[in-house]
């Protein structure tokens, strides 16, 4: 129990070349074998989880505070790829200087958020938000939206 958050990597399988549509091939199967009640013609999107938060209550606050418009209502919100860099800026500045921590990502409190210092827990947490939006956004893929969504 307590604050877990996620952000997934949501994969449309239309693309759009040279003005027509095109499907990406989809195979669904279980221990090799095709399932049969998923008909792979009728996939749209492919949700994976690229990010995982346990009581990082600093990263959820920011996201309620610059996606959610101050809600914490645990439901899934988009984010796109500017709101991303704008968080890895911040969290970079924090981990150059942490003394503008609680002025730029400052911790909260909830029910099982977790701690509220700004003590290595919380910086690890940034190093790991760091590493993980860096990987993303360097990929540059087309067809992609990203989601946050937060449970406590």
């Amino acid at each position: 129990m307590g604050l877990d958050s996620y952000l997934w990597k949501k994969t449309s399988m239309d693309n759009w070349v040279d003005g027509s549509i095109v499907k990406y091939d989809v195979s669904v199967t279980l221990n090799g074998k095709p399932v049969k009640h998923i008909d792979p013609s009728k996939v749209t999107y492919i949700i994976e989880e690229v990010g995982y938060w346990r009581k990082a209550n600093q990263i959820h606050n920011w996201f309620v505070q610059n996606v959610q418009n101050g809600v914490d209502d645990c439901k899934p919100y988009w984010v796109d790829e500017e709101e991303l860099q704008e968080l890895l800026k911040v969290c970079k500045k924090v981990i150059k200087k942490p003394s503008l921590a609680e002025s730029l990502l400052p911790t909260s409190q909830g029910f099982f958020f977790g701690r509220d210092d700004y003590d290595e827990y919380y910086m690890e947490q940034l190093k790991y938000t760091v590493k993980l939006l860096e990987k993303l956004l360097k990929l540059k893929e087309k067809n992609v939206q990203f989601e946050y969504q937060s449970s406590w």
